[in-house]
């Protein structure tokens, strides 16, 4: 039996949360969040406009969340971030936000989006 490999486990569920559904304009999208400061640092999605995978930098957030509800969001997206990356394939995206994960000690998050919501 063969040896499980994590690596490949965790690239390949990275990889299909940057999926894109044309029928329903659905987009995948991996956040990578800081548990200390308990905001987004990274986020990825597939771009439907040009058909590429985009890893981008936070550099604003909103204001810290209150939680008033369970659903709440429990840490500050951004509201604005530099381009990081733009891959063809949405391996490679994934192969990146793992690296960032590692490197900074992050936590994932999964959302899907309306296509119509701002990407």
């Amino acid at each position: 039996m063969p040896t499980f490999d994590a690596e490949n486990f965790t690239t390949r569920l990275l990889a299909e949360s940057l999926f894109y559904d044309l029928e329903y304009g659905l987009v995948g999208s991996v956040s990578l969040i800081d548990p200390e400061t308990e905001r987004e640092l990274y986020l990825a999605s597939f771009m439907p406009d040009d058909g590429t995978y985009l890893v981008e930098e936070a550099t604003a957030w909103e204001d810290a969340p209150e939680l008033e509800d369970e659903t709440d969001v429990a840490y500050a997206l951004a509201v604005d971030s530099d381009v990081h990356g733009r891959y063809e394939v949405p391996e490679e995206a994934a192969q990146t936000l793992l690296a960032l994960a590692r490197e900074h000690d992050l936590l994932p998050s999964v959302t899907v989006l309306f296509e119509d919501d701002e990407l």
